[in-house]
């Protein structure tokens, strides 16, 4: 007789997210299953519910995986002491902004935030994936101040409400960019975004 089968090593979670990520981007959320990601993992629909618990779950950990990616490339950036304050800020909204229609991290953006009115946990989730970009935004535009590139806003925590201004204008100049809607464009958003930041901090 042979031996038992031995059982399929589990895919390494980045692959599983990698893999989910990118089913989302092409095909929306509604249509990933976990018996199909299983699939294409060669793994069980039982084996994810094992790991993930539940699709949104799921759809949860791999915006973190997406984010915690960037979030490396965007703390570098802003590290570098051989930019101006506004070209770190130039940089930062270069990060922020889809790469172009169908962006993968967009579109799992997208679906999170369809999918946040019906999902305590996923609305925690999502405050807690944003609160780096605005946190960071902040100590960057203090910097800015600092230094004499911007000026100093007015009225207690001001700062913080310029940094929530320009994340609004970002959100809402990247989902046409992510979705595609016809006459987003991308360099047009970034020079409305220079635009912004010289009428609400000059320099």
């Amino acid at each position: 007789m042979t031996g038992p089968r031995a059982r399929r090593a589990a895919r390494p979670r980045e692959e599983v997210y990698a893999t989910a990520r990118a089913a989302i981007a092409e095909n929306g959320l509604d249509k990933l299953t976990m018996a199909g990601l299983g699939k294409q993992l060669q793994m069980s629909a039982g084996h994810l519910l094992y790991y993930f618990g539940s699709k949104d779950q799921l759809l949860l950990e791999t915006l973190r995986w997406s984010e915690d990616q960037l979030g490396e490339r965007r703390r570098d950036v802003l590290a570098r002491q051989d930019l101006s304050a506004r070209q770190r800020l130039a940089a930062y909204a270069g990060l922020y902004l889809p790469e172009g229609p169908g962006d993968p991290r967009w579109i799992l953006w997208v679906e999170v935030w369809g999918r946040s009115p019906a999902s305590a946990e996923i609305r925690q989730g999502q405050l807690e994936i944003e609160a780096p970009w605005q946190a960071e935004l902040v100590t960057l535009l203090q910097q800015g101040i600092a230094a004499g590139e911007f000026r100093t806003p007015a009225g207690p925590g001001a700062v913080h409400d310029r940094a929530r201004q320009l994340r609004a204008l970002l959100d809402g100049l990247a989902v046409p960019l992510a979705i595609g809607l016809p006459g987003a464009d991308r360099t047009d958003a970034l020079a409305q975004v220079d635009s912004v930041v010289t009428a609400l901090l000059g320099g």
